[in-house]
């Protein structure tokens, strides 16, 4: 399966299993045309900020979605680095199913 797919997969499983939990993605990456590139720049998209946001009760938490085989960027290492040097989780999945069992020990 692709990231994309394993992405949806968490998505559609998560949304299922709990109601309550407010779970998004953020759509940083992908080839885009370079002057749609520029215009969401220009809004706000940043490089390296992990694909998925989840917030529950008083808890925040982000996930980068990986294959199986998936490695993190130099960019998105630094992200991750910077987010939780605030104090804020963020998980690395290599797949759906590592992905699901890290939202079911986190919820």
């Amino acid at each position: 399966m692709t990231e994309h797919d394993e992405q949806k997969a968490v998505i559609t499983w998560a949304r299922m299993q709990y109601k309550d939990l407010l779970i998004f993605a953020i759509p940083n990456g992908g080839q885009r045309h370079p002057a749609i590139a520029r215009k969401l720049k220009a809004e706000g998209v940043l490089a390296g900020i992990p694909d998925l946001c989840l917030i529950s009760q008083d808890q925040i938490c982000f996930i980068e979605m990986k294959t199986p085989t998936g490695k993190l960027s130099n960019t998105q290492k630094a992200m991750k680095r910077k987010i939780e040097d605030y104090g804020i989780r963020v998980e690395v999945c290599y797949g759906f199913e590592n992905a699901k069992e890290f939202i079911e020990r986190w919820i």
